[in-house]
C-alpha cells in the first residue's frame, strides 16, 4: 500500500523541528564542591539571559522525585529554565532518596554552601537573573537561605507547601518516636561541640525520617536546635525580596500555613496563591497549576 505523501506545509514542519526541544529531558550535570560531587538537572528552554529557576527538595528527596520532575518539566513547557539540585548530605554523587543506610554528616548550613556553588555555576554559564524555588522543608532553606546568606542577586522567590514549626509540637513528635527526649539528644550535641569533638558522631539516633542513624553533632543541632529559623511564616516576616507561598488546600502536612501566612497578607513582598484540592505534593494535574502559578509569577518580575 503506498501513501499520497504531499509536500508538509511550513508551519507542521516548524512544528516538528520545536517538539523535540520542548519535551527534552532535563540534562544531568555536575558540580565539584568541598571535596564532593554534586548532581542538579538541567532543564534549558530559553536564553540562558532570560534568567533561570534554582530548585530545591524536601526532606531527604531529591531533584527529581515526582514533585520536582513534574513541576520541572512543565516550567521548561512555560519557556522557564531551571535546575533542580540534589543536597549531598556528605555524601558523594548523591542521587535517588536517602535510603538512611548512612551516616548524615551535614547540615542546614552546609546545605547553603551547596546552594551558593550551584548558583555561581549558573552564573559562569551565563543564566541570569536567579529565581529560587523550594518544596517543603526546602521551602524553608530557600528562604532562610535568602535571608541568612545572599539577597541583592536573587529575583523572586517561589515557596512550595513550606513547612512551619513550633518547638513544643517538634519535640513531642521527636519524643514519640525516639527511645531517648529530644532534649537529652541536644544536651549530648551541644556537649560534643563544646569539646571540640564535631567530628565524634551521635550513634544510633532518631534523624528525620530515619529511625536509626548515626549523625554529627553540628548536622544534628542543625535541624533540631530549637530556632525561628525552622518556621517558614517567621523567615518571611519582613522579606524584601518578591515571594510566592503555594497552598495546597488538602495539604495535611502543614496544614497550620494558611493561617500562619494569614499574619503576612499585609507584607509587600510576599504573595499566596492556594491550589484547591492539592495535598502537599501536588501529584497530578495540581503539579500544572503549580507551574503556572510559577510562570505567571516569574513573569511579572
Amino acid at each position: 500500500m503506498f501513501w499520497n505523501r504531499k509536500p508538509a506545509r511550513p508551519w507542521i514542519l516548524a512544528l516538528l523541528l520545536f517538539l523535540p526541544l520542548a519535551g527534552q529531558a532535563a540534562e544531568r550535570v555536575t558540580l565539584e564542591h568541598d571535596g564532593l560531587t554534586l548532581i542538579g538537572h538541567l532543564q534549558s528552554a530559553a536564553d540562558p539571559a532570560d534568567g533561570v529557576i534554582l530548585m530545591l527538595h524536601g526532606t531527604l528527596a531529591h531533584g527529581r522525585m515526582e514533585t520536582m520532575a513534574a513541576v520541572q518539566d512543565l516550567l521548561a513547557d512555560h519557556g522557564l529554565n531551571s535546575l533542580s539540585v540534589n543536597l549531598s548530605y556528605g555524601i558523594d554523587a548523591r542521587e535517588g532518596m536517602f535510603e538512611c543506610d548512612r551516616p548524615i554528616t551535614h547540615g542546614v548550613q552546609d546545605h547553603f554552601r551547596e546552594l551558593d556553588a550551584w548558583a555561581g555555576w549558573l552564573q559562569s554559564e551565563g543564566f541570569g537573573p536567579l529565581t529560587l524555588l523550594g518544596h517543603s522543608r526546602g521551602g524553608n532553606q530557600m528562604a532562610r537561605y535568602v535571608q541568612e546568606w545572599v539577597s541583592d542577586d536573587i529575583r523572586s522567590l517561589v515557596l512550595v507547601a513550606p513547612s512551619t514549626y513550633e518547638p513544643e509540637r517538634a519535640a513531642a513528635s521527636y519524643d514519640a518516636q525516639s527511645d531517648l527526649p529530644l532534649v537529652v539528644r541536644l544536651d549530648q550535641a551541644r556537649e560534643l561541640m563544646r569539646m571540640g569533638q564535631q567530628e565524634t558522631m551521635l550513634q544510633d539516633v532518631r534523624f528525620l525520617y530515619c529511625e536509626s542513624l548515626d549523625v554529627s553533632p553540628r548536622a544534628f543541632l542543625g535541624y533540631y536546635d530549637p530556632a525561628e529559623g525552622h518556621d517558614t511564616p517567621t523567615v518571611l516576616d519582613g522579606i524584601e525580596v518578591p515571594t510566592l507561598v503555594v497552598i495546597g488546600s488538602e495539604d495535611d502536612v502543614v496544614p497550620d500555613l494558611p493561617e500562619r501566612m494569614a499574619a503576612l497578607e499585609d507584607a509587600d513582598a510576599v504573595s499566596t496563591t492556594t491550589i484547591d484540592g492539592a495535598g502537599h505534593f501536588f501529584r497530578d494535574f495540581f503539579a500544572d497549576d503549580v507551574a503556572d502559578a510559577v510562570a505567571e509569577f516569574v513573569g511579572q518580575r
